[in-house]
């Protein structure tokens, strides 16, 4: 697949002021075009997609066919869920025969550790505490049904297991007004105002979904209330713009920073508001900071590869910036997605021009997708042929279907206790930047999303030596740059141990920060920020590995913000400071226009 030609992309919605991109396009024949029957059967599939959420039927019911006829055919695993089953009843009837004076909450079963759904003081009275653990025994019992089945595909029993979660999480007490004691204190203290607030919210929230009405996480203006950073776009083609950020301080680390987010994302998650911004972190401390913007894609856009962004995204900016600090090396760090694709374009670089970067950041960015968390639920053949039908009607897959997908990996914090909140209890939680980001969701073309599935995450041909770029094979063994590397505690979209992994591909001096937080929240993580905390470990490249387990017994564990920790290393790294530039040019002559830019504005 990926030693195909790259074909061009589509310039229309740039084509007026978009510099030629020169070198980094390569143009390639045609897509194969699918014949009468295969088209059929797309679109059959493609329709089904609309009623799925874009989840795979086959995949579900070989996944749930795989664990039954195992389990039917397991007589012992039989046995012992029926002892379990009985010796959970007969203990859940010992505790609600103890007289009320000697009660003591959660003695059967307490919720896992970052389950907060029963978190409130009135879950340890006994009418409600006693449908907590009835609940929460059910779950656990459904849960030992799916592990240990002798001979079912670990990756099905994980979906069964995962499917009936979510099954069972819909019908928590905790989601129900009559049993949920919290809501019964909301009536008493509001006279069943919170009814009527939460009415007024759900009315609310359907005028958004039909734009009659802007929703609370839009209210934050891109450009006036965040992503607010002053500085220029300084150069422009069909798939990036690049801005260069203006320096605040006298003097400037001659190193420049670039940064790749994901292109999956606005890139201003990492320049939210002003106390929220990473990016005005950096030139706070002297750093002068490109940053790449993506142009949202469109269905004429299908065609764009995994192979074009790289050149018309990573290598097209970096040779933007050699060109207005030449003689520098760079800085480069990626977020995501970005990540990734900064990790492929660094191993090619380092054959051609070894000395282009200085060093080479990764945050919650994955180059190994073995143990890519609960995602892979969603990755295997059926499911990414499902996707890929899905795509090739639509030409793009669109942000709402990617977003459906990661809400159920985290749907009691995501779904459920939203609805309660927002419905049930009559609330709101406040508006607030990050909020605002994540409403403002990007597409992703049909060829680059497939590529991007096949070749990295369902075959993880990156790690294993097989991934080609322009026909040669990546290494990134080629590696060899210091690395900062920053994985998130309770990331579940590249899971920490996932992350930890580049210690084995890469030939290179890394310092591995674990962050609190999650895949957002773990890496917008400011000074003023309370409540954080990572661990932080450096390994030459030609120390002894390290395995996760081992890594987290020996780092060292600081409060505070990983932050300060990175720019240490960029000050490590870089040369001593220089005189400020007294402005700002564009690689094409006169600067295009002021930051934010246009394309971050696309819909």
């Amino acid at each position: 697949m990926h030693n195909q030609a790259m074909s061009r992309p589509s310039m229309s919605s740039a084509k007026d002021d978009a510099p030629p991109a020169g070198d980094f396009v390569q143009s390639s024949p045609a897509a194969h075009t699918p014949d009468l029957s295969d088209s059929l059967d797309r679109m059959v599939r493609a329709s089904l997609a609309r009623w799925t959420g874009g989840l795979s039927p086959a995949s579900l019911i070989l996944a749930f066919a795989d664990w039954s006829l195992h389990l039917a055919a397991s007589p012992g695993k039989g046995l012992e869920l029926a002892r379990k089953a009985i010796g959970d009843g007969s203990r859940l009837a010992g505790m609600i025969s103890i007289p009320h004076a000697d009660w003591q909450p959660w003695s059967v079963i307490k919720p896992q550790g970052g389950d907060n759904r029963f978190s409130g003081r009135d879950w340890t009275l006994p009418p409600y505490n006693v449908m907590a653990q009835a609940f929460l025994l059910g779950q656990q019992w459904w849960h030992s049904a799916t592990r240990d089945l002798r001979g079912v595909s670990g990756h099905n029993a994980a979906i069964a297991d995962f499917v009936i979660r979510q099954c069972f999480d819909t019908v928590a007490p905790s989601n129900f007004a009559v049993s949920n004691p919290d809501i019964w204190r909301r009536v008493v203290m509001s006279g069943g105002g919170n009814f009527v607030s939460g009415w007024l919210n759900w009315l609310e929230d359907c005028a958004s979904l039909f734009g009659s009405r802007p929703s609370e996480a839009e209210r934050f203006v891109v450009g006036k209330d965040v992503a607010v950073t002053r500085g220029k776009v300084v150069y422009r083609n069909a798939l990036i713009e690049l801005i260069q950020y203006s320096p605040t301080t006298a003097d400037v680390r001659p190193e420049p920073i670039l940064i790749v987010p994901a292109w999956i994302m606005k890139y201003y998650i990492l320049d939210l508001s002003p106390q929220n911004s990473l990016v005005r972190f950096l030139i706070a401390r002297g750093f002068t900071v490109f940053m790449i913007s993506w142009r949202n894609p469109g269905a004429e856009d299908r065609e764009l590869g995994l192979d074009d962004y790289r050149k018309l995204g990573v290598d097209a900016a970096i040779a933007a910036i050699n060109q207005l600090v030449p003689g520098r090396a760079i800085h480069a760090a990626g977020y995501c997605l970005g990540g990734t694709l900064l990790a492929i374009a660094a191993a090619r670089l380092r054959k051609e021009r070894p000395d282009c970067l200085r060093s080479v950041t990764l945050l919650a960015a994955q180059v190994d997708f073995t143990e890519a968390g609960e995602l892979t639920l969603f990755m295997n053949e059926s499911q990414v042929a499902f996707l890929e039908d899905m795509m090739w009607q639509r030409g793009v897959l669109e942000a709402a279907q990617m977003a459906g997908a990661f809400r159920l990996l985290r749907s009691n914090d995501l779904i459920w206790s939203r609805l309660i909140r927002d419905y049930l209890l009559g609330e709101r939680a406040a508006p607030n930047d990050l909020m605002s980001w994540n409403a403002d969701a990007t597409r992703m073309p049909y060829r680059m999303h497939s590529e991007y599935l096949r070749g990295l995450f369902l075959n993880n041909d990156l790690a294993e030596g097989r991934y080609l770029a322009d026909g040669q094979p990546v290494a990134l063994s080629d590696l060899h740059v210091p690395m900062f590397v920053v994985g998130a505690a309770r990331d579940h979209v590249a899971p920490w141990r996932s992350t930890h992994k580049i210690h084995l591909l890469a030939d290179a001096d890394i310092t591995f920060v674990l962050a609190s937080g999650g895949h957002n929240a773990g890496i917008v993580a400011p000074p003023s920020k309370e409540g954080l905390s990572y661990q932080v470990l450096q390994k030459a490249a030609d120390a002894p590995y390290l395995g996760p387990d081992e890594w987290l017994k020996r780092a060292v564990r600081r409060e505070g913000s990983w932050w300060p920790e990175w720019a240490h290393f960029l000050v490590a790294h870089s040369s001593e400071a220089i005189p400020a530039p007294q402005s700002i040019r564009a690689v094409q002559g006169a600067v295009l226009e002021d930051a934010p830019g246009r394309y971050v504005l696309q819909h």
